[in-house]
């Protein structure tokens, strides 16, 4: 498919689908850290999704092409970025609750409205981004600051802000390296195959690999990789091929927004009118940074 300028009803479905399934996949994510340790389970996730992404691929006739040595280190990089931003995030929601990761996780768009400032040329900062800027943030200090009946904790409110921003950098290095060069497969495969034994490695320095393990948590898992990372993740790669990339982040003001709503109607999560108050400031600082720009 051919690359666009602005977003279409294609697009628009399958990225508000996507933000749906993410959001779910953070309740998942909740209820596996029972039985599973958080970067353990982070390493079976990606391990499991190597066979997935090969077995679809395979089933398709359609090879991967990984890229040239000179691409290699860069995707490296790449996977090792992919590696901590799930062992941050995996902590961080057994840290913290659903609700409060969402908000500070899906607060990426400010990181990558910066980032792509920095360092993607034609994306700068405008007036208008700058507004949604201090809105974002100041939603994100008031989320930080109000502690709905003291669930989550400060750690990993911390923690779950920090995996947004390797989110934004991995988009970024998909946008403004060589890496824009390969196929979201290649790409996948990349993060997945580095992440798997990284992961695996550094999983026993976290504690037991195993808590409670029963049916449901290796039914979430077999989700998580079938449905989040073998679907889901290539398709959002593939989406930001095509689309501009600040049109495919202003779609992530709606992941907040279904994992405040999922952590309340699923986990039971206290949503407070603070919390709901820093949401909106996220939600709408958000729309701000990623809306285009009027054309005469």
């Amino acid at each position: 498919m051919e690359r666009k300028d602005h977003i279409d009803s294609f697009g628009a479905a399958a990225l508000t689908g996507i933000m749906l399934l993410l959001a779910f996949n953070q309740v998942l994510v909740k209820v596996t850290n029972d039985g599973f340790q958080p970067v353990f389970l982070a390493a079976l996730r990606s391990a499991g999704s190597i066979v997935c992404i090969g077995a679809w691929l395979w089933w398709r006739g359609k090879p991967v092409a990984m890229g040239g040595r000179e691409i290699w280190p860069l995707a490296i990089v790449f996977g090792l970025v992919f590696s901590a931003e799930f062992l941050i995030l995996f902590t961080a929601i057994d840290l913290t609750t659903v609700s409060r990761s969402s908000i500070f996780f899906y607060a990426m768009p400010i990181w990558m409205a910066i980032g792509a400032h920095l360092f993607l040329p034609g994306d700068r900062l405008t007036s208008q981004k700058i507004a949604g800027l201090v809105l974002a943030m100041t939603g994100v200090a008031l989320a930080m600051a109000y502690r709905d009946g003291g669930q989550g904790s400060i750690l990993g409110d911390m923690l779950a802000l920090a995996a947004g921003m390797a989110w934004a950098a991995i988009g970024l290095l998909a946008k403004g390296t060589r890496l824009n060069q390969l196929g979201p497969e290649a790409q996948l495969m990349w993060q997945v195959a580095i992440s798997a034994p990284v992961l695996m490695l550094l999983a026993p320095l976290f504690g037991p690999l195993i808590r409670e393990v029963a049916v449901l948590h290796i039914a979430a898992l077999a989700f998580q990789i079938i449905a989040v990372v073998t679907f889901g993740f290539v398709l959002w790669f593939w989406l930001l091929s095509i689309y501009p990339g600040s049109g495919v982040a202003s779609f992530s003001f709606l992941a907040p927004v279904f994992g405040v709503f999922l952590g309340w109607a699923l986990l039971g999560e206290e949503v407070g009118p603070g919390l709901i108050a820093a949401l909106s400031l996220v939600c709408v600082g958000i729309v701000l940074i990623n809306k285009p720009a009027r054309r005469r």
